[in-house]
């Protein structure tokens, strides 16, 4: 009997999870979970974004437009450990302007921010509590070139470049509450992409991992590894004028996705025959 009831509530899951049809097919990340290794995912907010920069690359490149030096604020997606090297490569720079990418830290929640943004993060943001930035030498924000900046548990900023010297930038910053990431894409940068971040321990090397992303493409890696990371993505599909909605696990969810993408119309004419090969190989994986 409760094989028999399992059997039939998995295939009420499948079949919700398939009535659907690959145009209406909507995977949205609705949390994350990674293992000791993982940092999580690093990418910009969605939201708290200057007016002159328009965000692409899975939130992953900012790009400011180049008929200005302001207004090409960013920020973090998430807190920032202490130690966490994020790792940014400017993508666009141009020789109109004095001055290039300036990095930092604050403890005010980028969604919190009332919207427009203000122009620059110095003076306007470290002008008042919570913000600490400081400018990136020039010699290191040239077409190309790629660098780190963190802050360490003593409350500095530091930045390295391709040689890996450090430098220091400001001091002070308050650890006592969760610090996001802050970048102005200012003067003559105009465009960078986020590379992720690390951080080393005396025991292992943590790193951020990919954000899941829709799986309208052939490309799109998977989110992290399968064996320490697991997300849990929302699919929506819309079937008349209501929502069908359920939540999977990433390490299957790549597989099953991709087939039942493929198979859509083969079950729409085989139907119960399909949905009973599939869900041999459901039951298999979740015994």
């Amino acid at each position: 009997m409760r094989t028999r009831k399992r059997r039939e509530e998995n295939t009420d899951s499948l079949f919700k999870m398939m009535k659907c049809d690959n145009e209406n097919l909507d995977i949205v990340e609705t949390s994350h979970r990674c293992g000791y290794s993982c940092l999580g995912p690093l990418t910009f907010h969605s939201q708290a974004v200057g007016t002159k920069v328009s965000l692409s690359h899975d939130l992953r490149r900012a790009t400011r437009v180049q008929n200005t030096f302001k207004n090409g604020l960013v920020f973090s997606n998430r807190a920032i450990k202490p130690m966490e090297k994020i790792h940014l490569r400017v993508e666009k720079d141009m020789l109109n302007w004095h001055g290039a990418l300036r990095v930092g830290f604050t403890n005010i929640p980028p969604s919190s921010r009332s919207q427009p943004l203000p122009p620059l993060a110095i003076p306007n943001l470290t002008s008042t509590p919570g913000y600490w930035a400081a400018p990136v030498s020039e010699s290191l924000c040239s077409r190309g070139s790629e660098l780190e900046f963190w802050f360490s548990s003593g409350g500095s900023i530091y930045v390295s470049g391709s040689n890996n010297h450090k430098h220091k930038l400001t001091t002070g910053v308050d650890l006592r509450l969760p610090l996001w990431a802050v970048i102005d894409i200012y003067g003559n940068t105009c465009s960078i992409s986020l590379l992720g971040s690390k951080k080393v321990t005396w025991a292992m090397t943590k790193t951020s991992c990919p954000a899941p992303e829709c799986l309208n493409s052939s490309d799109k890696s998977q989110c992290g590894n399968s064996g320490e990371t697991i997300s849990f993505l929302k699919i929506g599909t819309q079937i008349g004028s209501s929502n069908s909605l359920e939540s999977v696990p990433c390490a299957d969810i790549q597989f099953e996705l991709r087939r039942r993408k493929s198979d859509l119309d083969t079950f729409q004419g085989n139907g119960f025959t399909r949905t009973q090969a599939i869900l041999s190989d459901y039951e298999k994986k979740t015994a």
